[in-house]
């Protein structure tokens, strides 16, 4: 006999778990112990449905490493007595978290789905309805006792997404992600059909959980005209460990001499400095033109086709270890979780 699939549900916050009070008109979060009575679509499931909810709901926009701590840690201490995990999360930082949750989840064999929505689930037209049962849906969905899924993935408006691979590009619609260079892993329509091909193998390893984050980080985006004291001030920036620069085109950057030598003294004194692309889509290709080869040829790394939400989620997550420069370049030039195409 089959056993019931369990899924534990986490929520910390966002729009999707707001109700109407019919009142006052406010937007109060709801209680989620009566989750079914809300959603009764749910009891259709046959699974076994649990839940855990911030004490106090957090805007998303309020994201900090030490939330992806608890949220790591919660995952960690239920590991064994779930078959699947769903975090219901405001959009805004959702591929930030997603991203993060990959690299501290080392090993997984089981789904972590986020999910969330542009309109409370005490709307009318509300997205969160359909968003929280298919994600649910595919976090349960198994085949011989084995879950179709095991990796960190984002469930938004019918698509499925690696989590480390998406940005949010629209605040105004309901597909408001998009993965530029993964294809989706699912799509939801009469049927949920997923991308096998596209999909991480499950790992047959312990589950791995990393809850060192280094965030000593800094973001320098390139435009024309950029200021020679704000470049030096970003670079010499007290404690700073690493600078992600967000260049033009395939990682291309001025080739003015102050701004390559501000980079080759930076990185001299150990700073990590990241290529990432401005471009949605496509990737970092340095020494493809003049403009990129000065970059390669001072130490700066490539951040090929990552996005700039995995960058930083992979940063924090490879300068927690404290490793050689050596080292800390290897792991990010490697693809770790599916984050980039190598």
């Amino acid at each position: 006999m089959k056993k019931r699939t369990s899924i534990l549900l986490i929520y910390t916050g966002g729009t999707i778990g707001m109700m109407q009070d019919a009142r006052s008109g406010e937007l109060k979060p709801f209680n989620f112990k009566a989750l079914t009575k809300q959603i009764p679509e749910l009891s259709k499931f046959d699974i076994d449905l649990s839940s855990i909810s911030f004490e106090v709901p957090l805007d998303s926009s309020n994201m900090h490493p030490r939330v992806w701590i608890k949220l790591a840690t919660i995952i960690k201490d239920n590991y064994l007595n779930y078959d699947g995990f769903v975090i219901l999360h405001g959009s805004d930082t959702m591929s930030y978290t997603s991203s993060a949750l990959s690299f501290m989840l080392e090993n997984l064999d089981k789904p972590v789905i986020l999910t969330g929505s542009q309109l409370p689930i005490g709307i009318i037209r509300t997205d969160g309805k359909e968003n929280l049962i298919t994600a649910i849906e595919i976090a349960s969905a198994q085949i011989k006792n084995k879950p179709i899924v095991s990796e960190v993935c984002i469930y938004f408006e019918y698509k499925l997404y690696r989590g480390n691979r998406t940005f949010k590009y629209n605040s105004a619609h309901f597909d408001a992600f998009k993965s530029p260079n993964y294809p989706e892993l699912a799509e939801a329509g009469v049927d949920i059909q997923y991308n096998t091909n596209a999909l991480l193998k499950p790992s047959k390893k312990k589950l791995l959980v990393h809850l060192n984050l280094e965030n000593d980080i800094a973001v320098l985006k390139l435009f024309p005209g950029i200021s020679k004291k704000i470049t030096h001030s970003i670079l010499n920036t007290i404690g700073i460990k690493a600078v992600i620069i967000e260049t033009f085109g395939a990682g291309n950057a001025t080739t003015e001499e102050w701004f390559i030598t501000a980079l080759k003294d930076a990185i001299a004194k150990g700073i990590i400095v990241y290529n990432v692309t401005q471009c949605a889509e496509g990737k970092v290709i340095q020494g493809k033109y003049e403009t990129s080869s000065a970059l390669k040829r001072v130490g700066v790394i490539s951040g090929l086709d990552i996005t700039f939400e995995s960058a930083i989620a992979k940063l924090m997550y490879v300068l927690g270890k404290n490793l050689s420069v050596l080292q800390t370049t290897k792991l990010l030039q490697s693809n770790l979780r599916g984050e980039i195409s190598i």
